[in-house]
């Protein structure tokens, strides 16, 4: 049996920054409307966290009976390793989906808008099957597409509609902002597992794209962010404060940029989660402030 510690592990707490960075951002969006609702914010987040922790525990359960996590650097897996039997990492999986289901319900009560539920069932779909599935759609590259939609746009202007019943061009530009860094996350991890991806058929994007390509489109979605910045900053000069995230994407832009491979890009992966958690609390501030 595993251990409390290594079910903790197993969690990818590293992976939260991806989870908090959009419902960040949306609520600064949401505030700066003056809609601004510290209960359904809180929710919103219990939701983030609750779907991402599933996530993992799914695509533990799912990349562990394929085998695919048996050779493989990175965090610890329950499954691969041998530490917990598959049907308890996937009870551990539903039960943080159907958590998460419980409170986005509570979401969809408190703000009337019932065909939000729709959404979630859609969103939890798409946790499932990133790695579960005859067919996952994780092994045919479209990996990125769905953190992009889900993580970005689905959280950010998603928790913005729920707190103000609106959405804003500055709410567009966190997403697509947040989105793009919660991409370049999941970029530095495939490139690192492209060697052992290739091996055992997981066609992700970096597979498909190859290395060089993958460490520049992981440069291209750091910089996104960062021309968001700058339009937002047209019409709201605090946003340009965003900038002071910046240089803490130096380090993991030199590892990947700089032809890093193995462990020497797992910094990398923390080092991007920070940067984005950095720019959404900024930016968030900004609107909500500016």
């Amino acid at each position: 049996m595993a251990t409390v510690a290594q079910w903790i592990e197993g969690a990818r707490i590293r992976t939260f920054p991806n989870a908090i960075a959009p419902v960040l951002a949306g609520t600064g969006a949401a505030a700066g409307v003056d809609g601004f609702d510290p209960l359904t914010a809180v929710l919103a987040l219990a939701v983030s966290l609750l779907l991402i922790i599933g996530v993992n525990f799914a695509n533990d359960y799912s990349d562990g009976i394929r085998g695919t996590d048996n050779d493989r650097i990175g965090p610890f897996r329950l499954v691969g390793s041998g530490s917990a039997q598959p049907a308890a990492v996937r009870t551990a999986a539903w039960t943080c989906f159907g958590l998460a289901a419980v409170a986005g319900l509570v979401v969809v009560v408190l703000s009337g808008h019932w065909w939000l539920l729709a959404i979630g069932a859609l969103c939890i779909a798409g946790a499932w099957y990133y790695t579960g599935g005859s067919h996952p759609y994780g092994y045919a590259g479209l990996g990125e597409i769905a953190v992009f939609i889900f993580f970005g746009l689905i959280a950010v202007l998603g928790t913005m509609y729920v707190q103000s019943d609106t959405l804003s061009g500055f709410g567009v530009g966190a997403a697509v902002g947040v989105g793009s860094l919660s991409c370049a996350v999941l970029v530095a991890n495939n490139l690192r597992d492209i060697p052992s991806d290739r091996e055992t058929g997981k066609r992700t994007l970096a597979v498909m794209l190859g290395d060089r390509d993958t460490r520049t489109l992981y440069v291209a979605l750091t910089l996104i962010p960062f021309l968001i910045t700058v339009l937002i900053g047209l019409r709201n000069s605090w946003a340009l404060l965003g900038f002071l995230a910046l240089p803490m994407l130096i380090v993991p832009l030199r590892a990947v940029a700089g032809g890093g491979q193995g462990r020497a890009l797992i910094p990398a992966l923390r080092d991007t989660g920070f940067a984005m958690l950095a720019w959404s609390i900024i930016t968030g501030l900004a609107l909500t402030f500016g």
